[in-house]
């Protein structure tokens, strides 16, 4: 289910957008905009649309835009042109109160900068948009309790923001938005002042908190390694306008755009691809009712000198290696069980590629599969350096 979809949104900063607009139509860049109208390019054309409880990450350099768009997101900036829509509902052309009653219910923001108010305990801090919302003190300061013990700050209630280190007080930050309750949680550069250390520690936490809280979470990062981490999907910005959304695997296996490929280049592919990402289909396989000479020729046929066996229902039952249904055949034996090997390697679809060299031996495949032991695929060592090697299947 969609939760916000943005539409043809424009932002141009300054007293003649429209202007703006039809030069940009006209294939001007923002540059020359800004040379012959003094008008600045903040988004042009922008759309796309994100799922319900998925973390969607915005990444870009400094000035792409990402920014401005979270802003305009809760009209926090006000768009130019185009739409925005909530749950369906454009907010676009709502009165102030029904936007107000949009932003306190429906999204919370996190900031790069903690934003939080140092007269005010922690507790008080957490509970600040609540009393904002006219909630009452018992219920408020409750929930501020229960979201700062789910961000791992309880017996920290009482104390003042500079008690708190620097992740400390971004957990209140982060719990001040839980304790407001709204599905669509905004996350501006939210850990990038951070030291790198309690960065990975944040980036961690926020994951098990989503298994949890099952927000829509819109992340906005100029880290391609934090963006691969969180994102169920990314969008990459440059000068106000997407130029790619996809999965992590997607942004990495077919850059869109000699840019993109840039950004991506150095990344460390072992710590971002699964398994699930380079394994091969299982064909062929052999099935346990077949016998020994139908599992042999099928490794001839494929050139290969190993083959799993499974059931009728795809479960694993086993690894058998060419010579031993070559030794099967001669002993007379029309069934495979006594000849299966049963200490081959098995991993979850969603190992990391990093974590499956260490299992890999020569000659032998790997299998992937799932909680239920069905076979999903499987991987040989030509598959993780075809996987690692990427591709370049931009357009321009």
């Amino acid at each position: 289910m969609i939760k916000v979809e943005v539409e043809n949104l424009y932002k141009i900063f300054g007293k003649q957008p429209e202007k703006a607009i039809k030069l940009l139509e006209e294939g001007k860049s923002k540059e020359e905009i800004l040379e012959k109208t003094s008008q600045v390019v903040g988004l042009m054309d922008v759309s796309f649309s994100i799922y319900d409880r998925e973390i969607f990450v915005v990444m870009g350099l400094s000035g792409s835009g990402k920014s401005t768009l979270i802003r305009c997101l809760n009209r926090l900036i006000e768009p130019t042109s185009g739409d925005i829509k909530i749950d369906g509902k454009s907010i676009m052309k709502v009165p102030h109160n029904e936007l107000l009653e949009t932003r306190r219910k429906k999204m919370a923001m996190v900031f790069q900068s903690f934003a939080l108010l140092p007269h005010l305990t922690v507790v008080e801090n957490a509970a600040y948009g609540l009393k904002i919302q006219g909630v009452s003190k018992e219920e408020r300061l409750k929930k501020a309790k229960q979201a700062l013990e789910t961000v791992g700050l309880k017996g920290w209630e009482d104390s003042y923001p500079q008690q708190l280190s620097g992740g400390m007080q971004q957990r209140v930050g982060l719990a001040r938005a839980l304790a407001n309750d709204t599905d669509i949680l905004l996350m501006d550069e939210a850990f990038s002042a951070l030291d790198p250390l309690i960065r990975g520690d944040m980036q961690d936490e926020l994951m098990e908190l989503q298994s949890k809280m099952n927000k829509t979470i819109i992340f906005i990062t100029h880290d391609l390694d934090e963006a691969l981490k969180l994102g169920d999907r990314i969008a990459l910005m440059k000068d106000g306008k997407i130029v790619q959304i996809g999965t992590p695997e997607e942004i990495l296996q077919t850059p869109a755009t000699r840019y993109v490929e840039r950004f991506v280049e150095n990344v460390d592919r072992t710590k971002v691809l699964t398994a699930e990402n380079i394994m091969i289909k299982p064909k062929p396989v052999v099935y346990l009712k077949d016998g020994p000479r139908v599992a042999l020729h099928k490794m001839k046929e494929n050139g290969i000198s190993s083959i799993f066996v499974v059931n009728q229902s795809k479960e694993i039952q086993g690894l058998l290696m060419a010579e031993k249904a070559a030794e099967a055949i001669k002993a007379g034996s029309d069934t495979l069980e006594a000849y299966l090997e049963s200490n081959y390697t098995k991993v979850p679809p969603d190992m990391i590629v990093s974590d499956i060299f260490e299992l890999m031996s020569e000659g032998r495949p790997i299998a992937v599969a799932s909680e239920k032991n069905r076979l999903l695929g499987i991987i040989v060592r030509g598959a993780i350096l075809q996987g690692l090697a990427g591709g370049g299947n931009w357009n321009e």
